[in-house]
């Protein structure tokens, strides 16, 4: 598990598929370059360290949006979709490895295996339907992906110029160079440019399967969860926490991994006027709508929005609410990480301290509109946080010392 004085991190997200007050209908915002770029900014003034740049359904292609979010900002950091299976994983080395150099060393890069099966099936991935399969062919992906960065061999600038790249030194040296998966096989150093970050761009990974679970403790970096209750995601980590143990046994690697959570938030000065706004959301929905989306939610394959299915059923008798200031209503038409997070700027602050006392410590958060919550957010309820982390980390010092020299 990572300790305890891990710093928390903040995301905010994209949206590619236009924006507006409303879900359920038509968005109001077109996901236009201007809009985008106006997002990222105030996500990035706000105090955001990063965006997620989703994939899938009508979304904007991510490496596109996040080539472009990144030449309009300075700090704030892309954290760009990747699907293994529609793109080689040389060739998504190479763009990653070209994202991490012209940003600076800013990329970050989503490993996602589902989506919808129809979206799945509309872009050809022969593994539509083959959810466990998709896992082993991601943990392959990776490994592939990260053989190419390390055993890389620089970018020449000629076809038959000599590499002077320190990467390309190193892979010579590698004991085991080659890699023969089911899928995916490497054999030996690649040209591409070197990555900027060592040894390379950070990988987050979601799912709530075992094999995702399992995967993402041999992979990732940070381990992504949609929101839910909070005995619902201490279950989670408790659950990964046993694998890591696993793989360290069977592997000799304690290999760290920050846990994440994609959520919702609303904010405003009173609890009933965050209330009355969470409302206002859904206010628009139409009952065919709802029909339409609960039909299409469960045909899903992927256990994360099954616990949504879940979570929004045994919610809905109770107007939605599964706990203090925490609201499933989005669900009824939004797929994914719907759990809307709702109060004022102190209450929101303190569930996500409760979240981060479980262990989560990477938040990714939306609201909508997002140019306005983005910014919501960070006045109002970073600071709050911010400053009650940091209080905790220094009592968790203090306590720490005091056990060592009891």
């Amino acid at each position: 598990m990572v300790s305890e004085q891990e710093d928390m991190k903040f995301g905010w997200f994209l949206p590619t598929a236009g924006d507006g007050k409303y879900v359920g209908v038509a968005p109001e915002r077109e996901p236009s370059l201007d809009y985008l770029v106006q997002v990222a900014q105030t996500a990035e003034t706000a105090g955001f360290e990063f965006v997620l740049i989703p994939t899938g359904g009508a979304c904007l292609d991510a490496w596109v949006v996040g080539s472009a979010v990144m030449s309009h900002t300075k700090t704030l950091r892309p954290l760009v979709a990747i699907r293994p299976g529609l793109v080689t994983p040389v060739l998504a080395a190479r763009m990653g490895a070209a994202l991490d150099q012209l940003s600076g060393g800013r990329a970050m890069i989503n490993v996602v295996t589902g989506s919808s099966v129809r979206d799945l099936e509309e872009l050809g991935d022969p593994l539509a339907h083959a959810h466990d399969e998709r896992y082993v062919r991601a943990s392959e992906y990776m490994e592939v992906m990260k053989r190419s960065w390390t055993q890389s061999t620089g970018l020449n600038l000629t076809e038959f110029a000599g590499s002077g790249a320190q990467s390309g030194a190193d892979a010579s040296s590698d004991p085991n160079p080659e890699f023969n998966g089911q899928y995916y096989n490497f054999n030996g150093p690649v040209g591409m440019p070197e990555t900027v970050q060592n040894p390379y761009p950070p990988f987050y990974l979601g799912g709530s399967s075992p094999i995702a679970k399992r995967v993402a403790v041999e992979h990732a970096d940070t381990f992504l969860m949609w929101g839910e209750p909070h005995d619902w995601i201490q279950e989670q980590i408790e659950e990964i926490e046993v694998i890591r143990e696993q793989v360290k046994e069977e592997t000799g690697q304690d290999r760290q991994l920050r846990y994440g959570m994609r959520a919702q938030v609303l904010i405003r000065d009173t609890e009933e006027e965050a209330w009355a706004a969470a409302w206002e959301i859904i206010s628009k929905v139409s009952p065919e709508a709802i029909e339409k989306a609960k039909a299409a939610f469960a045909e899903t394959d992927a256990t994360n929005q099954r616990r949504q299915n879940e979570l929004r059923e045994l919610s809905e008798k109770q107007q939605f609410v599964v706990g203090p200031n925490l609201w499933t209503g989005l669900s009824v038409v939004r797929s994914g990480g719907a759990i809307l997070i709702v109060g004022t700027a102190e209450q929101v602050a303190e569930r996500l301290m409760e979240y981060g006392e479980l262990g989560v410590t990477t938040f990714i958060l939306s609201g909508y509109p997002h140019l306005e919550e983005a910014e919501i957010f960070g006045k109002t309820v970073m600071p709050i946080i911010r400053e009650k982390w940091k209080t905790r980390q220094k009592h968790s010092i203090t306590a720490n010392l005091g056990g060592r020299l009891s």
